[in-house]
């Protein structure tokens, strides 16, 4: 097992292009869209390794507070190289996450304070909540809807999309009053007045930077990226689809159950057919 660190104050020193290469190895390990990861960090931790929340136990580039992180450790750290840490980690009968060691205890929630183990176990994550999602949806989630799943935790989230999908206007906080206490920029006005469910999922979007504003958002999300060229790079010849309208991604999901967040080069050319052919007609 490695032994214990201070990995907070190593990788707060940590360079950007560490923290942009670290997103796009976890883009492509697990398939989820490089933008997403990207705009999530940015939202969670303005892209620093270190951050550490003041009022909760969030920590790290995506802010994953401790259940969260050893449960996605325990579930998929073995796949990524962090087979010693998720074998010390247990689940108890009422579903908590438990490590014995404290000394391991201490490094693996040390993890999140690493780049790549941060980008990679939120891939995974994100993963998992976008199948969770889209059970309890009936859709497939868009990028607001999955920010959400991070936000709150898979049950969380789809407790307040279909809140708010029913009636955006009640009161984030009386729905989420722990929540609220922890994040009050988030729930509330700055006058302190209470953001309404609808009011919170547009904050949401306008800070992960996406078009879906509206609580009960279509399926898909207008303009998110299907493939990501990074800086440095050469633009290829194959066919790009980097600005899908919301329709058309709607049809493609009805027609093939093609996954905005986990493209693949075959739906990547049917999402450009389908485009070329609209543009066409």
């Amino acid at each position: 097992m490695k032994s214990y660190q201070d990995n907070a104050a190593i990788q707060r020193t940590a360079q950007p292009s560490r923290v942009h290469a670290a997103i796009s190895r976890a883009a492509q390990r697990t398939g989820v869209d490089f933008d997403y990861l990207w705009n999530q960090a940015r939202v969670e931790s303005s892209l620093d390794p270190g951050a550490k929340a003041p009022t909760s136990s969030a920590s790290g580039l995506y802010q994953f507070i401790e259940q969260s992180w050893l449960g996605v450790i325990n579930k998929h750290g073995a796949a990524h190289g962090y087979g010693w840490a998720a074998d010390q980690i247990t689940q108890r009968g009422d579903g908590r996450y438990v490590v014995s060691d404290p000394d391991a205890r201490r490094a693996i929630l040390a993890l999140r304070y690493d780049p790549d183990a941060a980008a990679v176990m939120a891939g995974e994550f994100a993963a998992d909540n976008a199948d969770t999602l889209s059970g309890a949806l009936g859709r497939h989630p868009n990028a607001t809807d999955l920010y959400f799943a991070h936000f709150l935790g898979a049950g969380g989230a789809s407790r307040f999309l279909r809140a708010a999908g029913e009636n955006p206007d009640a009161s984030a906080a009386a729905l989420f009053p722990r929540e609220a206490g922890a994040n009050r920029s988030i729930f509330y006005h700055r006058s302190g007045a209470s953001r309404s469910l609808g009011e919170v999922y547009a904050l949401m979007a306008r800070k992960l930077g996406t078009d879906s504003e509206a609580p009960a958002a279509p399926m898909g999300e207008p303009g998110l990226r299907l493939t990501r060229t990074l800086p440095g790079e050469a633009e290829d010849a194959s066919p790009r689809t980097d600005a899908l309208s919301a329709p058309l991604v709607t049809a493609m999901a009805e027609r093939t159950g093609f996954d905005v967040l986990r493209p693949n080069p075959q739906s990547a050319r049917l999402a450009y057919m389908m485009v070329v052919s609209t543009l066409d007609g």
